[in-house]
């Protein structure tokens, strides 16, 4: 096929449509050079609105574990202080665990410019968003109080509950990678995965293991919050895992992170992320 001319696209397209063509062309182009393309872009610059409570104690690091099956890690760094619960509709049964947002209130009088980041972590309670038809986030004490204007943070607190705004944030683990967490209970015949530190989306869509060597992906099921599962068996490791984000799709393969030798209630991290 022959590239048309400069001419012939300005007549097909008038000048106009011609420079819509040239800026998508460099659109296309700035995907390539980035590497990442634009659609891959969890971050979005539209404020939505919500509402936000808090819970546990007032300076504290929020739930213990929660919803999600994260346990322990909520407790300390990088998740520490920054969990968040939500209502079912970001929640989304669970695929919303990992997401990270930011999210910051709105009176003026008490609230700071600066918004807090938050990573999905647990449910909010009796589906608390869909009652008052509106987001809802239920943050740590410390991540609430984060949003007051200096020396503020009790008296931010003490309102209960804020009218807020949010949107999706990329989550950063910085220094480090996505780490596969083996559910007790795993064996030959069934087994069962948790996700850590997902840089990027931080959802999750899908996932497959590979046994060693096999080329066929076998697909997990989605068991609750951030856990996955395959009943099928034997299985013999070492095992691959290939993650699909919710949100854009992005996939990313680790291969043989799971060892031969696996155990239950072991963490094996790989040497990848998304970002």
């Amino acid at each position: 096929m022959v590239a048309p001319t400069f001419n012939t696209m300005q007549r097909r397209c008038g000048f106009t449509g011609f420079v819509t063509l040239c800026c998508l062309l460099l659109l296309e182009c700035l995907k390539v050079a980035g590497n990442v393309p634009f659609a891959q872009e969890v971050s979005h610059l539209h404020w939505h609105r919500a509402v936000a409570t808090w819970y546990g104690s007032p300076e504290g690091d929020g739930s213990d574990g929660g919803a999600c099956g994260y346990g322990s890690l909520v407790d300390v760094k990088p998740f520490r202080a920054r969990v968040g619960a939500v209502s079912s509709m970001l929640f989304k049964k669970g695929e919303g665990c990992g997401a990270c947002y930011k999210v910051r209130c709105l009176d003026k009088t008490i609230c700071s410019r600066r918004a807090v980041t938050i990573i999905i972590t647990d449910e909010s309670p009796g589906n608390y968003g869909a009652n008052i038809g509106r987001p809802h986030f239920d943050l740590s004490g410390a991540a609430f109080g984060h949003m007051a204007v200096h020396g503020r943070n009790t008296e931010l607190r003490n309102r209960g509950e804020l009218p807020v705004v949010y949107r999706r944030t990329p989550c950063k683990y910085r220094g480090k990678n996505i780490a596969f967490h083996v559910n007790s209970g795993s064996n030959d015949n069934w087994l069962s995965l948790l996700v850590e530190y997902e840089d990027g989306d931080g959802d999750i869509g899908s996932m497959h293991i590979r046994e060693a060597n096999s080329n066929e992906w076998i697909e997990m099921n989605h068991l609750w919050g951030a856990n996955w599962c395959v009943n099928r068996g034997p299985l013999k490791g070492p095992f691959s895992v290939k993650l699909t984000t919710l949100s854009t799709g992005r996939t990313l393969s680790a291969r043989d992170v799971i060892p031969r030798n696996w155990s239950p209630k072991a963490t094996y991290t790989s040497r990848l992320n998304f970002l």
